[in-house]
Parts: C-alpha cells; sequence; structure tokens
C-alpha cells in the first residue's frame, strides 16, 4: 500500500513539472490525432471556425494549442486516444491543457 502512495505522490510531481514547451508539444500531438481521423478534424474545424487552408496559419497564432487542448478535454474518447497515442497518462494531456488554458479552471 505504501508503494502504491509513493507512486502516486510520484505521478503527482511528474505531472506539476510538466512545462509549457512539453504542454504545446502534447498539443501539436493532439492536432496530429486530430488530423488523422477526417471525421474528426472536420468537426474541430467546424467548431472552431477555421478552414482547412488557414489550419496551418491558426497553429502558429498564440492560443492556438490551448484552444486545440481544450477542444481535447471536451471529448473523453478523443482525449484517451491522444493519451495513447502520445504514450502518455491521460492526466498529462489535462495537466497541459490547465497550463497552456487555465482561464477553463478559473471560476
Amino acid at each position: 500500500m505504501v508503494k502504491l502512495e509513493v507512486d502516486a505522490v510520484r505521478t503527482e510531481r511528474n505531472l506539476a513539472r510538466l512545462s509549457r514547451a512539453e504542454a504545446e508539444e502534447i498539443a501539436g500531438g493532439a492536432l496530429g490525432v486530430i488530423a488523422a481521423d477526417e471525421e474528426r478534424l472536420w468537426r474541430f474545424l467546424d467548431l472552431t471556425g477555421l478552414a482547412p487552408d488557414s489550419l496551418r496559419a491558426a497553429a502558429a497564432r498564440p492560443g492556438f494549442a490551448a484552444a486545440v487542448l481544450d477542444h481535447v478535454a471536451a471529448d473523453e474518447a478523443l482525449l484517451l486516444d491522444v493519451a495513447r497515442a502520445l504514450d502518455v497518462p491521460p492526466e498529462r494531456v489535462a495537466r497541459a491543457q490547465a497550463l497552456l488554458s487555465p482561464q477553463a479552471f478559473e471560476e
């Protein structure tokens, strides 16, 4: 039981150590997962109001990575698929969203 508690604390610390660059890397990977599935890509484009030809330019704008992770966090199946594809715990994806989009967690 003590080992489980130590592992939980260690995992929590690793999640807390997520840098902005790592969070943006997770967002980039998430966008890759979205783009690999045509249905998910069109849903993302529809919800964001982007067009396929403006996606690359939008990706360079501040806040885009946060928008990608906000989209991922709103769809549990997508969140789990992104975590699986990136080989990270789903909590790390959620932590990346919290880091890049803190206003989503403010009251």
